[in-house]
């Protein structure tokens, strides 16, 4: 596991104009918390955060004044447009010491089921892992290609890294292969009924509706 190196600076604890000050510097305000210490409030270089999101690190190194401090970058909060941080939270934590994050799934490979007419769904983005700080996965990783159609990959079956483990219900499903919905029953019925009526003689002022449609997912 890769640790994200991020230069900072402490700061005076301030409300939403010191806040914004901060931003326009290139700094995003942060506070530290955990280890039944009180919080500290800090301030990160937006650069090198958004370059740890990126790149999807858990663990951050964070050196103010040539102090370097390990956390656990807990939770990232973003403008409105979802674009750039505007705040974080930082956990002390103990090299040693097991945490709780979430890791991203990544779908790996087509399932055959594709080639059969199905559409593949992602249920599960993410799943909620319990593991040595120090040991935390950038990503899990799932094999795909032998899914046919109504076939699933649940939780269960997802290869995870010795000395990790997830909280899911096991059989949750992560990624399923759904056959594409077609013309459904009564859609069916409708259409037989219209080439019924239109195979029987010419009735004065009868008017034949079509009914129903196809549509997608």
């Amino acid at each position: 596991m890769q640790i994200a190196v991020i230069q900072g600076q402490t700061r005076k604890p301030g409300g939403r104009h010191a806040n914004t000050r901060l931003r326009k510097r290139g700094l995003v305000p942060a506070v530290v918390y955990g280890h039944e210490q009180p919080p500290e409030a800090v301030a990160l270089s937006q650069h090198d955060l958004l370059l740890a999101l990126e790149h999807a690190r858990h663990v951050i190194k964070l050196v103010i004044d040539g102090q370097e401090t390990q956390y656990l970058l807990r939770d990232v909060q973003y403008d409105h447009l979802q674009h750039l941080p505007i705040h974080a939270d930082l956990m002390r934590v103990d090299p040693d010491e097991r945490v709780e994050v979430r890791v991203a799934v990544e779908l790996r490979g087509e399932p055959h089921g594709i080639h059969e007419g199905g559409e593949l769904i992602q249920v599960l983005n993410e799943l909620d892992v319990e593991c040595p700080l120090l040991n935390i996965p950038e990503v899990l990783r799932c094999k795909i290609d032998h899914l046919g159609v109504g076939e699933a990959l649940h939780v269960r079956e997802v290869e995870l890294p010795e000395g990790i483990i997830t909280h899911h219900n096991p059989d949750d499903v992560v990624a399923t292969v759904h056959a594409k919905r077609g013309v459904t029953l009564e859609e069916e019925e409708a259409v037989a009924a219209a080439e019924e009526a239109q195979a029987e003689p010419e009735v004065v002022g009868r008017t034949a509706r079509e009914e129903g449609g196809e549509g997608e997912d």
